[in-house]
């Protein structure tokens, strides 16, 4: 078994993971999204990216280019709620956590499609 792509499929995967759970709630509650989930989804999103810059392939480009959209959809989700609530001193709204939200939704389905892809890769690879 090779363990660098234990450890790649692992990131991969669990980036979606972690992303679905602070998705998963009502869309403009609050008390269903953590911030530390967003933080944690923003660093194992990252740590996955920076292990997609080994491949070589045309799969391994789009591979990156999904973990690459789905950064900046965190990343941006991060800003809107560190802008609202830190620096303009508001008030957590249902607008702007369905805001916030919406972003991670978008980051959600970039990394859907990327453990698509590496579900398609991993079959089409001969022993």
């Amino acid at each position: 078994m090779n363990m660098n792509k234990v450890s790649f499929a692992f990131f991969i995967i669990f980036s979606l993971a972690i992303n679905f759970a602070f998705f998963l709630g009502d869309i403009d509650n609050p008390e269903h999204h953590s911030s530390y989930e967003l933080f944690v989804a923003i660093v194992v999103s990252l740590i996955a990216t920076v292990l997609k810059f080994g491949e070589r392939s045309q799969i391994g480009a789009t591979l990156l280019a999904t973990s690459l959209v789905a950064d900046l959809c965190l990343i941006c989700a991060a800003l809107v709620w560190g802008i609202s609530v830190h620096v303009l001193h508001l008030a957590m709204t249902p607008e702007t956590m369905s805001s916030i939200v919406s972003l991670s939704g978008a980051a959600l389905i970039a990394n859907i499609i990327s453990v698509i892809l590496l579900v398609l890769e991993t079959m089409t690879m001969r022993r």
